[in-house]
C-alpha cells in the first residue's frame, strides 16, 4: 500500500494580494499548521525591501530554500504563504518533501495597491508593487495550483479555493 504525502498548500501572489490573512482562514479550516514566508527572510533582505530594493534572484535563493526545507521537515500537511512570482522559485518549493499545490490570489495593479495603501503593519512599501508584478509569472497548465480573484472577503477568497483545489 502507497502512503499518500502531505501536501503544503503555497498560497502565493505578489504583496498586498491577502496572503497571510487567506493562508491564517485556510490552515484554521483545514485544521494545518500554517508559517508565514516572511518570518523566512535575512534581515538582510527585510531591509533591502523597507528600503525600497527590489530582491535579487540570489538575495531570495537562500529564503525560497529555507521555506523548502520547513515544508519537508514537517510532520504533515500545512498551509505557507510566499510570493513565489516566478516559475523558478516555485521549483526550488515543489522540491520539499510533500505535494506542493499553490493558490495563486490574483489582483489587478488598483485593488492591490489599495489594500497596500490600507495596512500599517508591513516592512513592504507600496513602491516595489511595480516590480513584484513585472516579476510576476503566472502559473502554468502543468503546475499543480490554482488562481483565485481577490475579490470579496478573505472568507470568501480561502472558501473559493478550497473549491477550486478539491474540484482540481
Amino acid at each position: 500500500m502507497t502512503e499518500t504525502p502531505k501536501t503544503a498548500l503555497v498560497v502565493m501572489g505578489v504583496a498586498g494580494s491577502g496572503k497571510t490573512t487567506v493562508a491564517a482562514i485556510l490552515g484554521e479550516r483545514l485544521g494545518r499548521p500554517v508559517a508565514e514566508a516572511d518570518d523566512f527572510h535575512s534581515a538582510e533582505n527585510v531591509a533591502k525591501m523597507s528600503a525600497g530594493t527590489p530582491l535579487t534572484d540570489e538575495d531570495r535563493q537562500p529564503w525560497l530554500a529555507a521555506i523548502r526545507d520547513w515544508i519537508s521537515a514537517s510532520d504533515g500537511d500545512v498551509v505557507v504563504t510566499c510570493s513565489a512570482l516566478r516559475r523558478v522559485y516555485r521549483d526550488v518549493l515543489r522540491q520539499a518533501d510533500a505535494r506542493v499545490r499553490f493558490v495563486h490570489l490574483d489582483g489587478s495593479r488598483q485593488e492591490i495597491a489599495a489594500r497596500m495603501s490600507a495596512r500599517t503593519d508591513h516592512f513592504m512599501p507600496l513602491g516595489l508593487l511595480d516590480s513584484q508584478l513585472d516579476t510576476l509569472e503566472p502559473l502554468g497548465p502543468d503546475e499543480d495550483g490554482v488562481v483565485i480573484p481577490v475579490t470579496g472577503t478573505p472568507e470568501e477568497i480561502a472558501a473559493a479555493a478550497l473549491a477550486r483545489l478539491a474540484a482540481d
